[in-house]
C-alpha cells in the first residue's frame, strides 16, 4: 500500500509539473526550469515523491 500511494504522489507531482510548464511556462524560453517541459515534469516528481515520504 505505500509503494501505491508513493507511486501515485510522484506521478500527480509529474502531471502538475508539466501542467504547470504548459500553462503558466517561460515565454522567453531563458528559465532553467520552466523552459523545458522534461524537466519541469521531473522537477514534479521529485516534489511529489518527497511530499510523500514526508508524511
Amino acid at each position: 500500500m505505500m509503494i501505491l500511494k508513493i507511486a501515485a504522489a510522484v506521478i500527480i507531482g509529474g502531471v502538475c509539473g508539466y501542467l504547470y510548464q504548459r500553462l503558466v511556462g517561460c515565454a522567453s524560453g531563458t528559465c532553467p526550469l520552466t523552459a523545458n517541459p522534461t524537466i519541469t515534469t521531473i522537477y514534479g516528481a521529485v516534489m511529489g515523491l518527497s511530499y510523500s515520504l514526508m508524511k
